[in-house]
């Protein structure tokens, strides 16, 4: 955790000031109850003084006790603040730092790693580290400071008995050290346990009508609970060995601690300590003990906070293989739309080593021409828009984009210069205007609206309660899957990318919508370079070149009727379509 606490080492040594203040104040009010029974107390009972006299002194010595709480309270108050402070501010940061880290991912790393995993790490485990950070650190800490203070009190006014209690504190630490490390594995196990149970959750929660059409909610709910009941058990081991860990040392402080204070009692009756000097050693010996058992409660919370910020440093140490060079190209803007060259790519996909995804795939695209990708389910049309995308980087051969290798350009520079509008329309929560702007953040609200009519969604946006203001709900639940889809299409319109990636685009259409539509697509592919994928061969028929793909490899390319009158792979797609 020390990078995210080193810029703020100034609050922290502020913190750490208050924590010592406080601590000092405490240490001190027992040196005023000895003064208050030595030279108060018992020495008016002894008759050294009159008892005007005694009483003046009682009054001084119980505001010097009042003084010293008073400093307590402010000096706590002044660390509770600053390390509350702390604790929010660093958390804060963390989860920041992880949620930025884990959306520059490759799609490679959300192949092995759940959502509902990820999101775990994001609040329980920086919960945990908040509450470490902002409270068991700092009474920690604290009583760190007052058990160290109060033993060396101790030690300096009772040498003999104490150095003898600390040989066997020693015997304390050394198996507290052994069994923590164990309460730490557990601690990790547990917070892993929780993660499986929010991915089901995440998962399930996300395919909630599919779920409700198959009728497995029973199931799913027996799923999720199974999954639970394992975190259960494993929380319920980890808390079986932090309360041994915790009774142990207190248990075994306490005997240490009372063995001293049963030497100082008997060292009163032989007359060699004052009955202040026993009353002082009664309260170190408490402020001790009680800082002693607040440590192994906090030892505990260390133990768990560590094995959730291994979860999230190992988070924060993944390196995506998907990068923007040290000194990316600057790729020169084509008016008429981008070039592609596709050079003789090989693929497979990491969680498919043995599978291939492409296999020696070329094609050149020229400006503003329009390519439809067609073939059976798995060909791998939708690889060739990853690859271009650079979410993942071919196996063998490269791409380039307007002449420059796009290992070559920042992400960034390579990403804008794309506009896509995938098969399922993703539409985020939040309202139509904002939508839209998705793909243009700078976009005047006339922007937007523009886009918007040339995609054939203003109409139905404006009937919508609240017009363009309207909030859609998550992932566009009060939408039709065609007017998500036209949302869509407004949103790669706007973005006026010279490359243009269409991946079933009209899929969800009825026949009108789609009809009006395919006119938008149409005015939109003017000046930019298109690649169409289409499983309804009538879509593509206009398309400058179609290019057939069968397992990865290019079989067929040409115009509609070149391939029809060809009698070969897209001419048998066609008459199973046409025909029927």
């Amino acid at each position: 955790m020390l990078p995210f606490l080193a810029p703020y080492r100034w609050r922290i040594a502020l913190a750490g000031v208050f924590l010592v203040l406080a601590a000092v104040a405490t240490l001190v009010f027992p040196q005023a109850l000895r003064a208050l029974i030595d030279n108060g107390l018992v020495a008016g009972a002894a008759g050294k003084v009159d008892p005007g006299a005694q009483m003046l002194a009682l009054r001084d010595h119980f505001f010097e006790l009042f003084g010293v709480a008073a400093a307590l309270g402010v000096f706590s108050a002044g660390r509770f603040y600053m390390v509350s402070w702390l604790g929010e501010r660093v958390t804060t940061d963390l989860r920041n730092a992880v949620y930025a880290h884990v959306v520059r991912q490759s799609p490679q790393f959300f192949e092995t790693t759940q959502t509902g995993e990820v999101l775990s790490r994001l609040t329980g485990d920086t919960t945990l580290v908040q509450t470490v950070v902002g409270s068991s650190l700092s009474m920690g800490l604290r009583n760190v400071v007052m058990g160290i203070g109060a033993l060396g009190m101790l030690v300096w006014t009772n040498p003999y008995v104490m150095t003898q209690v600390l040989g066997i504190l020693v015997l304390v630490v050394l198996p507290s050290v052994w069994f923590g490390k164990r309460v730490r594995k557990l601690s990790r196990a547990s917070q892993d346990r929780v993660a499986d149970a929010s991915a089901i959750a995440a998962e399930v929660l996300n395919a909630i009508p599919v779920v409700q059409s198959y009728t497995a909610e029973g199931r799913e709910a027996a799923r999720f609970d199974a999954s639970t009941a394992n975190a259960f058990q494993t929380a319920v081991r980890r808390t079986k060995a932090r309360s041994v860990l915790v009774a142990f040392i207190i248990i075994a402080t306490s005997a240490a601690l009372l063995f001293g204070l049963y030497q100082g009692t008997q060292a009163v009756m032989r007359g060699e300590i004052s009955a202040g000097h026993l009353g002082q050693t009664v309260v170190y010996v408490i402020i001790l003990a009680s800082a002693t058992a607040v440590l192994g409660e906090v030892y505990g919370d260390l133990l768990r906070a560590a094995g959730a910020s291994e979860r999230l440093m190992e988070l924060l140490a993944t390196e995506s293989p998907i990068k923007s060079p040290p000194n990316p190209t600057q790729a020169k803007l084509v008016p008429a739309g981008s070039a592609i060259d596709f050079e003789a790519i090989s693929f497979h996909y990491p969680s498919r080593p043995l599978q291939p995804a492409l296999v020696d795939f070329s094609l050149q695209v020229a400006p503003g021409e329009t390519v439809a990708l067609v073939g059976a389910s798995g060909a791998g049309k939708s690889t060739v828009f990853q690859l271009l995308l650079r979410f993942y980087d071919p196996n063998q051969g490269g791409i380039r984009l307007d002449g420059v290798a796009t290992r070559e350009l920042a992400l960034a520079d390579l990403r804008q210069r794309i506009g896509i509008v995938p098969q399922d329309a993703v539409i985020f929560s939040t309202s139509a205007l904002e939508n839209i702007r998705y793909g243009k953040p700078e976009a005047s609200d006339a922007e937007v609206h523009a886009a918007a009519e040339a995609a054939f969604a203003d109409g139905f946006i404006r009937a919508l309660p609240e017009g363009y203001a309207t909030f859609l709900g998550e992932r566009g639940v009060r939408l039709s899957g065609g007017q998500r889809q036209r949302i869509a299409i407004a949103r790669a319109m706007l973005k006026n990318a010279p490359l243009l990636l269409l991946d079933e685009a009209t899929s969800a259409l009825d026949a009108e919508s789609e009809r009006m539509v395919q006119a938008a697509l149409t005015s939109a592919m003017q000046g930019r370079t298109t690649l169409v994928i289409a499983h309804r061969l009538a879509t593509v028929q206009q398309a400058d070149r179609i290019v057939v793909l069968d397992h990865g490899r290019i079989v067929e390319q040409g115009t509609h009727e070149s391939l029809v009158a060809a009698r070969g792979v897209y001419a048998k797609l066609a008459a199973l379509q046409f025909t029927a």
